[in-house]
């Protein structure tokens, strides 16, 4: 074997693909972990644990076909729903486009909420909004690409440990719960709207996947990268988010659920109660490390999901002919546009953050069929040849398909009859 052969398949190229997978990683671990799977835990103690692995394990499959498709074509996925049709097109921007302003809003809010740990002043939520716009979009137009690669892996390394940390302590502990105490039941009706909500976000949404197909078509500027090591970037990224899911549930189940205490359910005043209870249970030290690590998860999410929708809008409105070129520019016009809409909707819906933020999560999981669809049916066009799907693959799509569509039915039904 020759040195370039080693050298494309050895550990240095792994880690020089590194970026896609982990720009996923940071944009999945901020709502459906901080907030979702810390309630979970902490409502329901350990119960909650095999369906997050579910929902991981189901929706893997359309994550991992943006990446082969990527790699296998050497064009997004974008360019893909075209060439199926433009309607598949027009049908992705429309989604994308509420999803895009309705989940910016999302995770501003709760990194704000977080962000008035460190500063040594009081700020109403709608000035620390601003100011985290601020940062995110002076980072995003100063180096693109290049810089959200690097920060986005020194966030998921600081953010890996300090949430280990914070769990052993918590272990150490040990459970807040009596041991005879017996927690609610998820399996009600009561309870659909929040496991709804749970999975909406776990570990992202899928429009998130041709995200990351952009993220990938980038990093590919920088050197070639082959299929083996650009899906152990994807697998490195996605089930290192699922292993910290399990672990927030932990926290929450160990530090709060059977503690006595009810859980608020807003996503803003839970990051805060949160790191509250925390500071009771193991001490008021712990208080900077747990708003820490929160605090990595929200800003680590919000600079991704900035990057990563106007990403996405602006390749599909040059591919509509809306625009002429996705260049610098038009990037940067969409960027702006993105965080001025979210931001507006923060000010408009001011009065009622936390159920906004609840329809964001609840909104991306009835999405999350249609957008599993697009990518499966992407794929089964090249059934039989080389860049076509295994049967293995084919069965874990059509399980998650079924699961996905399935649940979000019998959420639609409950949402108008039975709530």
């Amino acid at each position: 074997m020759s040195h370039s052969d080693l050298s494309s398949t050895g550990l240095r190229a792994k880690l020089a693909a590194l970026g896609p997978g982990i720009l996923l990683a940071t944009a999945a671990i901020g709502g459906s972990h901080i907030v979702a799977s810390t309630q979970a835990g902490a409502l329901f103690g350990w119960q909650l644990a095999w369906l997050i692995l579910l929902v991981n394990v189901l929706k893997y499959p359309f994550f991992r076909f943006a990446v082969e498709y990527t790699l296998n074509h050497g064009e997004n996925l974008l360019v893909g729903y075209q060439r199926k049709g433009r309607w598949y097109l027009r049908g992705f921007v429309l989604l994308n486009l509420i999803a895009a302003v309705v989940n910016t809003a999302g995770v501003l809010l709760l990194t704000a909420s977080l962000l008035k740990y460190f500063l040594p002043w009081s700020l109403s939520l709608p000035v620390l909004c601003l100011l985290l716009l601020a940062v995110c979009l002076a980072i995003l137009l100063a180096g693109q690409y290049k810089l959200l690669d690097q920060v986005s892996k020194w966030i998921m390394v600081l953010l890996t440990i300090t949430t280990l940390v914070a769990a052993f302590i918590a272990w150490q502990n040990g459970p807040a719960a009596p041991v005879d105490y017996v927690g609610p039941s998820p399996w009600t009706l009561a309870a659909l709207g929040f496991l709804v909500a749970l999975m909406g976000w776990m570990p992202a949404p899928i429009e998130v996947s041709a995200i990351n197909s952009l993220w990938l078509q980038q990093k590919q500027q920088q050197g070639s990268i082959s299929k083996a090591n650009g899906l152990f970037d994807l697998n490195l990224g996605y089930w290192s988010t699922t292993v910290l899911a399990l672990v927030f549930l932990a926290l929450g189940a160990l530090v709060q659920f059977g503690s006595g205490q009810p859980i608020e359910l807003a996503g803003a005043a839970y990051t805060e109660q949160f790191v509250g209870m925390y500071a009771s249970t193991i001490g008021d030290w712990s208080t900077l490390l747990v708003a820490g690590v929160a605090f990595l998860c929200m800003f680590g999410t919000t600079i991704t999901v900035l990057d990563g929708y106007a990403r996405t809008l602006n390749e599909s409105m040059t591919l509509l002919g809306v625009q002429k070129n996705a260049n610098q520019r038009s990037y940067s016009y969409w960027l702006m546009a993105q965080a001025a809409a979210g931001f507006a909707v923060i000010l408009f819906f001011k009065s009622a953050l936390g159920p906004m933020l609840t329809f964001a999560m609840s909104l991306a999981f009835v999405t999350t069929p249609v957008f599993a669809w697009l990518n499966f049916s992407l794929m089964q066009q090249y059934k039989g040849t080389a860049h076509g799907i295994s049967k293995a693959m084919q069965w874990w799509s059509w399980l998650g398909l079924t699961y996905l569509f399935g649940f979000a039915l019998l959420f639609v039904i409950w949402w108008f009859i039975g709530r």
